[in-house]
């Protein structure tokens, strides 16, 4: 391939992306912007209301969010809680789309209309219906396992699964159905070709199916970090508000107690700004790996 057909196809690509870029600049570009104005003032409920002139504070919220020992054990709580998640997710997920490929159609078919059926399930609603079925009193759980009366939300780390369980439960459709599509396009031939070699199914699974799902792997990964780190609605819902004495918030949850409960619009907008960022280095790390392995695009 010759320099100008490579620069021709570039062109040709960018002009095919322009206007998802557009759409995104849009959409995205001027709210991060005035998440990062307000996130250098001293913007409270006094500015707000038009009872005080803006105070410009550069970096100092972020200083004061930073010297702040709650902030630092919410971040390590919102790490260790979206790894769970996030694990949960893609074993939960790939061992059903092992499954579905090895199941009659009427099985498969209703797996995925369940799974479906749990990703279209708004979080506010699905957040509730958990919360139903794990009710000290009338809830299906503690009925089916004679726990009733328990609760499952007064404990820090009970409560903590319980939300981890739900997110899950409306994640994984995503992991299943994309590494379905991903091990029915793995070519026949590449199978049959193992099996003659005397591979055994682990043999295949892990020296031939996984390495071929690899960029599948890393997208779904991906995905799962960014939405499992950012959760907000389950852990509002499910631990009214974060729990008792804040002990279940994870970053989203503390960044809104500190911007609407608190009234510090400024704190709250730089805890949004840090959480972008070790967002976007999460995202750049996974490319970087993924362009050193020669699979990128």
């Amino acid at each position: 391939m010759t320099m100008r057909t490579a620069k021709g196809d570039g062109r040709i690509a960018f002009a095919y992306l322009a206007p998802a870029l557009l759409v995104l600049v849009g959409l995205m570009g001027y709210p991060i912007y005035q998440l990062v104005l307000i996130s250098l003032f001293d913007y409270g409920q006094e500015q707000v209301s038009g009872g005080a002139p803006l105070t410009f504070l550069g970096l100092g919220n972020y200083a004061n969010l930073l010297s702040q020992d709650r902030f630092w054990a919410v971040l390590g709580q919102t790490i260790g809680f979206a790894a769970v998640c996030v694990l949960g997710t893609l074993v939960v997920g790939t061992a059903l789309a092992v499954l579905a490929t090895r199941v009659r159609t009427w099985a498969r078919m209703t797996l995925f209309l369940a799974a479906l059926g749990a990703w279209a399930t708004p979080a506010v609603a699905g957040s509730t219906i958990w919360l139903f079925l794990f009710d000290a009193n009338f809830g299906f759980v503690n009925e089916v396992l004679g726990t009733t009366g328990m609760s499952w939300t007064y404990d820090k780390w009970l409560a903590f699964g319980l939300v981890a369980a739900q997110v899950i439960w409306c994640s994984f459709p995503f992991v299943m159905v994309t590494l379905y599509a991903g091990i029915k396009a793995i070519p026949g031939e590449v199978l049959e070709a193992a099996a003659l070699d005397g591979a055994s199914t682990t043999r295949t699974a892990t020296s031939v199916i996984l390495p071929l799902l690899r960029p599948l792997l890393i997208v779904v990964t991906i995905q799962s970090i960014i939405w499992d780190f950012k959760v907000f609605t389950q852990i509002y819902i499910m631990t009214n508000g974060g729990g008792i004495a804040g002990r279940n918030l994870v970053l989203n949850v503390y960044a809104y107690q500190q911007a609407f409960a608190a009234s510090e619009y400024g704190l709250g907008a730089s805890i949004g700004v840090v959480m972008t960022a070790l967002l976007l280095l999460v995202t750049l790390g996974y490319l970087r790996a993924l362009r050193r392995s020669g699979e990128a695009l």
